[in-house]
């Protein structure tokens, strides 16, 4: 974040300086207001840009195993461009990598969901998921595994055909 607020008045400093050498050039010929407008234009672009590129950066630097599952696209009245080309600022991954499986239930699986924000640090929430009747559960409400390996007192949420949680999970 830090390391952007600096980007984004280094791009001020610069697309003004661009306009001072240009009035320079024309002996004086640009409005006064020509520098500073193009401060902000600059500084305005510069975020723009960042906004658009953080998600394929993120993703670019992702470890392999991490399934990106769900996209959340951004759209704000006070950044008009948005309705017309949203961006992600948000998205959801697992780690195909670590789903865990017991002998003695087979179609249910343990895999860790992490949360991708802009501003947010990476939060992870355990799940499992039964791949035979295609529901999923969070491990953090409570809970917890019998000593048969099956799961007691969870809350399953019947997912619809085709969730990705689900298919990254099974096609594993």
């Amino acid at each position: 974040m830090f390391l952007e607020l600096i980007g984004t008045v280094f791009a001020g400093f610069a697309f003004a300086g661009v306009v001072m050498v240009l009035n320079k050039l024309t002996g004086g010929r640009l409005p006064k207001w020509a520098a500073p407008v193009a401060a902000g234009v600059g500084m305005i672009a510069m975020t723009i840009s960042s906004e658009y590129s953080w998600y394929d950066r993120t993703r670019g630097q992702l470890p392999d195993g991490l399934a990106i599952v769900e996209e959340i696209e951004s759209r704000a009245i006070y950044r008009p461009w948005t309705y017309a080309v949203p961006f992600v600022d948000r998205f959801a991954a697992i780690d195909t990598v670590s789903v865990r499986t017991n002998e003695s239930v087979p179609d249910q699986r343990l895999v860790d969901l992490y949360f991708f924000g802009r501003w947010a640090p990476v939060s992870k929430l355990p799940i499992a998921v039964n791949c035979a009747e295609n529901s999923r559960a969070n491990l953090v409400d409570g809970a917890e595994f019998a000593t048969d390996g099956s799961l007691t007192n969870a809350t399953w949420f019947k997912a619809e055909t085709g969730d990705p949680i689900i298919e990254a999970t099974c096609g594993v």
